[in-house]
């Protein structure tokens, strides 16, 4: 399994409501229109000015985006097909709508979980 997580900021001077309502309603159904779903397609979108948030005014993102495919193949053509001369431009030209793409950044991740199952490791299971 391959992770990938985004950390995205909204476009300047858009509001938090009109940025999610953006997102989920139309830049999910837009990327999901380009290429096959990814196993997992997830938004978090950052709670601003809770108190367990350190920091608060230094967050540089808005919201968090986590895709999983099953492999790096699958990976490389999902960006394959989003990234396509013509789509990627539409894509390009979608995101302007409601990010500030200076503040745009991905990352591939390995993930490691301990569950309430009893088994507290931070090693994935086969590994030891």
């Amino acid at each position: 399994m391959v992770k990938l997580f985004a950390f995205l900021t909204r476009r300047k001077g858009m509001d938090l409501r009109d940025f999610v309502d953006y997102y989920e309603n139309k830049h999910v159904p837009f990327i999901c229109s380009l290429a096959p779903v990814p196993a997992v397609y997830k938004r978090s979108y950052l709670k601003r000015g809770d108190a367990l948030n350190m920091e608060d005014a230094a967050i540089g993102f808005d919201v968090v985006t986590e895709t999983v495919f099953p492999d790096r193949a699958a990976l490389q053509a999902w960006l394959g097909k989003i990234f396509e001369p013509g789509t990627r431009e539409r894509v390009v030209a979608d995101e302007e709508k409601f990010l500030d793409r200076s503040r745009y950044w991905a990352y591939v991740v390995e993930e490691r979980v301990t569950s309430e199952s009893g088994r507290c490791s931070g090693q994935p299971e086969g590994i030891r």
